[in-house]
């Protein structure tokens, strides 16, 4: 208790995110990622939450997304659809805002092959270079950019750190990710038969980025 009483009256949190911070979630599968953040603060308005499917596409894959698209706007939250990662700058909603928190969850450029394929891996990493080069100005000073992301084999093969670096970010830390701290939360898919269905996670991580000040 003492420690909520420090990070402000009256705020709730929810693991590294409060609902004083405003908050931009990308590309968030079927959107329960953001209610499950928007049902822990009481509300969504500090919430602009994105999908790369149209809606239609989105309710067509994943059989909660409606649900939770409704339940996000009854909420106040910003619901945004065919946002592209690696260049929603340029999305009029979004070019004249800036961020507390932006938030990515399990970046994936789609199933193109097998994922130890140097092919498939550098489809992933040009899929988290374009998201943070273009979050990076999204960004508030003193603002943080988060991405979780899978550990072992072929993932560290990312090599996350490095492409934050190359967007000018700084390293804050890496801690773990534990899908039940966010209740409700559902990690889906981005496409293909199963994509309703969740896939495995096994040992996660969230790293945390900032911009460098020179």
């Amino acid at each position: 208790m003492a420690r909520r009483r420090r990070r402000g009256s009256g705020v709730k949190w929810l693991k590294h995110y409060s609902s004083a911070q405003s908050i931009l979630v990308v590309g968030d599968g079927d959107f329960s990622f953001s209610l499950a953040l928007a049902t822990a603060f009481g509300s969504g308005g500090n919430i602009v939450a994105t999908s790369l499917d149209s809606y239609g596409a989105l309710i067509g894959k994943y059989s909660q997304a409606e649900a939770n698209v409704m339940d996000l706007n009854n909420m106040g939250t910003k619901v945004l659809h065919n946002i592209n990662a690696k260049n929603m700058t340029g999305h009029h909603d979004l070019r004249v805002r800036q961020f507390d928190r932006i938030v990515f969850n399990f970046p994936h450029a789609g199933f193109k092959g097998r994922e130890e394929e140097m092919r498939v891996i550098k489809l992933h990493t040009k899929l988290v270079k374009g998201f943070l080069g273009n979050a990076r100005h999204l960004l508030k000073p003193y603002g943080e950019i988060h991405i979780s992301h899978k550990m072992g084999y072929p993932y560290d093969a990312w090599d996350i750190e490095r492409l934050a670096s190359e967007s000018s970010l700084a390293t804050i830390e890496i801690v773990s990710f534990h899908k039940h701290h966010y209740p409700g939360y559902n990690q889906k898919k981005g496409d293909g038969p199963r994509c309703n269905q969740p896939f495995p996670l096994g040992a996660c991580c969230t790293y945390k980025f900032c911009l460098q000040y020179y």
